[in-house]
């Protein structure tokens, strides 16, 4: 099976200084042309798929310099991700197309409907990046006065996946003969009725689409807590995990796949995918310079602003040059990447303007930076190692970034026999290496 590469997709990069590069692509909130040409730079260089990440509400308003300069993660300005999806599915042909929707402020009929409408209108291209809601804000944004405590929010998740799968399935493959002769245009036999009743949700169905071509849309998930292990190993395919170093991406690589056999899945079943920041040149100086001249763009109180943000408290009345604070609360910031900041900083004792730096381009995560040959010798280490069955890959400077790698490093893997040379699948989970689920009502 070949490294599984992802892109992503987010046009105004993965920097907080990115839209600034004077390489980047001007205005580029809600942009069609920008995303149109992004999907195609992707499929040009075999990548399985495009990732768009989303949210429910605009954020960081309390940090007026922040705000202003725009978190990657935020995205105060961009399109409805299945919207953009369907369009980018008529510009491309094999590249997989996947979104991000929430379980904690939607519902199962919506989103099932959704991705099977994507997935048919893509050919069987379509992703779930099936997530929970971290974000206490948005919940306003849906008539909540207080955001779903966490222990619900995933307990939901898990009966809204059972739903969606269920609405997925409600009609047989062959359920639509739309045979003109007979008048016959469905067979009233191949249709289930859910009629689910649980604790969240009541849902008639079936569902007002065909079932999709994949069976089910590829679920993804990112849930990094105890119970969203659990959640990814009982219903995703793919992960997308966020670990600094190769030991720790082993151990999550091992801790997941040791969960499938619980829910009567093998090794093969779930693909992780490791989250990382590269930066790659001509040669490993002019890596070195594209960081730098990033960093540069960041101003102090937008830098200080958006640790803030990350640690999920005010860093303002720490001094710049002085240690980053050890915080001893285990739940830092809203995901786990808040802890992994505090964590890193603790080890390599990094200083408040350090931490800063150091997460500006990759979140807390990895960073591979140098020339084509070093950025894959590390991506090669880390897939042979089992750190990962793949790469989530964000590649400042948007576009440029991502057309140095596909120009230098995807040629580097596919000499090493580590990535394909053309598209082996038609459908997303079979380029994934990912069997086709059964209809569970036969």
């Amino acid at each position: 099976m070949p490294m599984i590469l992802a892109a992503n997709a987010n046009a105004q990069g993965s920097h907080v200084g990115e839209w600034r590069h004077p390489d980047a692509w001007d205005r580029p909130a809600a942009n069609i042309a920008n995303a149109v040409r992004l999907a195609q730079i992707a499929e040009a260089g075999k990548f399985d798929l495009l990732f768009l990440a989303d949210g429910n509400g605009v954020r960081q308003m309390d940090k007026p310099d922040l705000f202003a300069a725009t978190s990657p993660s935020d995205r105060p300005g961009v399109f409805e991700p299945v919207t953009l999806l369907s369009a980018l599915a008529m510009a491309t042909r094999h590249i997989g197309l996947v979104a991000t929707t929430t379980t904690t402020y939607d519902e199962p009929f919506h989103v099932a409907r959704r991705f099977a409408s994507l997935d048919h209108i893509s050919g069987g291209r379509a992703g779930w990046n099936l997530v929970t809601t971290s974000n206490p804000g948005d919940a306003l944004n849906f008539s909540h006065a207080e955001h779903v405590a966490r222990d619900q929010r995933y307990e939901r998740a898990n009966e809204f996946a059972d739903v969606v799968k269920g609405l997925w399935d409600s009609w047989a493959d062959d359920a639509f003969p739309q045979d003109k002769a007979s008048g016959r245009f469905l067979d009233p036999a191949k249709v289930h009725v859910l009629n689910h009743k649980g604790k969240h949700f009541q849902v008639a169905g079936p569902l007002n689409a065909p079932r999709p071509p994949q069976g089910y849309p590829v679920v993804f998930s990112a849930g990094q807590s105890e119970a969203g292990r659990d959640l990814s190993a009982r219903h995703a395919d793919c992960i997308f995990a966020i670990e600094a170093t190769l030991p720790a991406a082993q151990a999550l690589y091992a801790d997941f796949k040791g969960r499938l056999a619980k829910y009567g899945r093998g090794p093969d079943d779930l693909k992780i995918l490791s989250g990382v920041t590269i930066i790659v040149g001509e040669t490993a100086q002019q890596a070195e310079d594209i960081a730098g001249e990033l960093d540069d763009l960041v101003p102090p109180p937008v830098g200080v602003d958006y640790l803030s943000k990350m640690v999920g408290r005010s860093m303002k009345d720490y001094p710049l040059d002085g240690p980053m604070p050890d915080f001893e609360e285990e739940h830092v910031g809203h995901t786990g990447i808040g802890r992994a900041i505090v964590k890193v900083a603790k080890e390599q004792g990094l200083t408040v303007r350090q931490t800063y730096r150091r997460i500006l381009p990759q979140m807390a995560g990895n960073m591979f930076k140098g020339d084509a040959q070093q950025v894959a010798d590390v991506m090669e280490e880390w897939y042979r190692g089992k750190g990962c069955d793949g790469f989530m890959i964000a590649a400042p400077v948007v576009p440029t970034g991502l057309e140095r790698f596909t120009r230098l490093v995807v040629p580097e893997l596919q000499r090493r026999g580590l990535f394909r040379r053309e598209y082996e699948g038609r459908t997303l989970r079979e380029n994934l290496g990912l069997k086709r689920p059964p209809r569970r009502f036969g």
